[in-house]
């Protein structure tokens, strides 16, 4: 307990101190004129309250991202702790506080815009390509996992029923995603934040009081092998790959523009964007101790279960300590949450290829003509979700590795634009370093782990190194490309 609340304090510090850092080398102006101000347009420029706003985009970037990602992180013991902390801090943060304000700078513009104008030679196109097939994979897999909860909570978990939810989630989404920001998302999406950030605060609470002997730094930071632990595979890069919304989370940046949208005020971007991210952390940090209870002190037998997946520790562990409220929130939790998630990730996915195409999305008919393609994308993704008896965790897997290459991109997009800013300085560093370590992370996970190309375990300190020094090359070649074309 006493490192997973030392955990805690260093992330609030890394709030109040590298926040402020961050803040300030990027150059908040509190003086200019937000898009949600001079784009108004009633649909998806509107400005909203900061609270509001914090609230919207902390569930959307939270979802069950920070629940299971933690669960399953925690089975790798302490180590879990350490990635969550200096991976919010140093990069998901950095990564999330840019994705914003780098929005809001250009006019609102989506993360295909932002990496585009930065890096060029294609790159807008590509990652319009690779940010749409990434959100609709969000919305494929939110849209089936919450049916199959409900599904069972409402039936007998036939596919026919868990078939009916996924028409009703489907048919909300489609209600959310062409609706202007303000009508569904601005209004209940506060209520199930609030809801998310409660069921956190009831846990740790329950920590406190409890206080389980979970697996302290100084007990040994390696892999927890064995019946609760992860067998057979290493903590880098599998870790990494595990523990993503938690740490740091390509996804974030196709939601922080929605948000960039209605903020009024460039002030706020660290509570808002940099917070967010700081708090997911910890919410993070919190259900990994909780299931580092679960998974090493008894918890699992105690709750009499002799095996859990994800799902089925937070229901359980929210029943047995906190009864019925616990049930309610459970279901919140793992069933609002993500269906909150898919539908900014379709609404998301409409503004990048609105952006791409030029098409204004001030009218009905227009968000329509964007719209329906993207949902009968869906629609094939859940039909190969159903009919496949592996789909979901299939598409599970490749969203996870898809998700933190995609934070390759924008981090690398964020050490451009700095050298670019500060052309004689050290603050490229900032987003340079989490670019590099998460490409290494990324490649070599396809190198290794057995769902990719799955190499031998023993070559991953030579996979590490050859595509660490890939990376510093290609990062020095980038810098030199923005020190020539700032000289012209």
């Amino acid at each position: 307990m006493f490192s997973f609340l030392a955990s805690i304090a260093a992330l609030i510090l890394g709030y109040f101190i590298y926040g402020r850092v961050v803040e300030k080398v990027f150059g908040a102006d509190p003086s200019r004129m937000t898009p949600a101000i001079s784009r108004q347009d009633g649909v998806d420029f509107i400005p909203m309250p900061d609270w509001k706003v914090f609230m919207i985009q902390f569930l959307n970037i939270a979802g069950t991202g920070p629940i299971f990602g933690a669960i399953m992180g925690a089975k790798f013991g302490p180590s879990c702790y350490l990635w969550i902390v200096l991976g919010s801090i140093f990069a998901g943060a950095v990564h999330d506080y840019f994705s914003g304000m780098l929005s809001i700078r250009g006019n609102g513009a989506t993360y295909p815009e932002i990496i585009g104008k930065e890096l060029r030679c294609g790159s807008r196109t590509v990652i319009i390509v690779f940010t749409t097939i990434l959100l609709l994979m969000v919305g494929a897999v939110f849209v089936y996992s919450p049916a199959l909860i409900l599904g069972s909570l409402t039936g007998d978990g036939s596919s026919g029923v868990t078939l009916v939810w996924v028409f009703i989630i489907l048919a909300y989404y489609i209600i959310a995603t062409l609706l202007p920001v303000d009508k569904v998302i601005g209004r209940i999406y506060p209520l199930f934040a609030i809801a998310l950030l409660f069921m956190a605060v009831a846990m740790l609470a329950c920590l406190i009081v409890k206080w389980p002997s979970i697996p302290e730094f100084w007990q040994g930071l390696g892999n927890r092998s064995g019946s609760a632990g992860v067998s057979g595979q290493s903590i880098f890069p599998c870790l990494f790959i595990t523990v993503a919304c938690g740490a740091v989370s390509g996804f974030h940046a196709t939601q922080s523009p929605i948000m960039a949208r209605c903020l009024k005020n460039e002030r706020m971007g660290r509570p808002i964007f940099f917070g967010a991210m700081i708090t997911e952390g910890i919410v993070a940090l919190i259900w990994a101790a909780v299931s580092s209870w679960f998974f090493f002190d008894g918890g699992m037998s105690e709750c009499g279960l002799s095996g859990a997946s994800a799902p089925q520790v937070v229901t359980s562990v929210c029943r047995h300590w906190l009864g019925v409220a616990g049930s309610v929130l459970a279901i919140l939790g793992v069933v609002a949450a993500p269906v909150t998630s898919g539908d900014t990730a379709l609404r998301g996915a409409r503004i990048n290829i609105a952006e791409f195409l030029g098409m204004p999305q001030d009218k009905v008919w227009k968000r329509l003509a964007v719209s329906i393609p993207i949902f009968a994308a869906v629609a094939l993704l859940l039909w190969f979700n159903v009919s496949n008896e592996d789909g979901f965790n299939i598409i599970w897997r490749y969203f996870g590795l898809s998700n933190q290459t995609l934070a390759v991109f924008l981090l690398g997009t964020i050490t451009v634009w700095l050298a670019r800013k500060y052309p004689h300085g050290w603050h490229f560093l900032m987003a340079g370093i989490p670019a590099i370590f998460m490409f290494t992370v990324c490649m070599t996970f396809i190198c290794v782990d057995k769902t990719c190309l799955g190499l031998p375990a023993e070559w991953t300190p030579l996979f590490a190194c050859a595509w660490s020094v890939l990376a510093i090359l290609q990062l020095g070649i980038w810098l030199v490309h923005v020190r020539m074309r700032k000289n012209k």
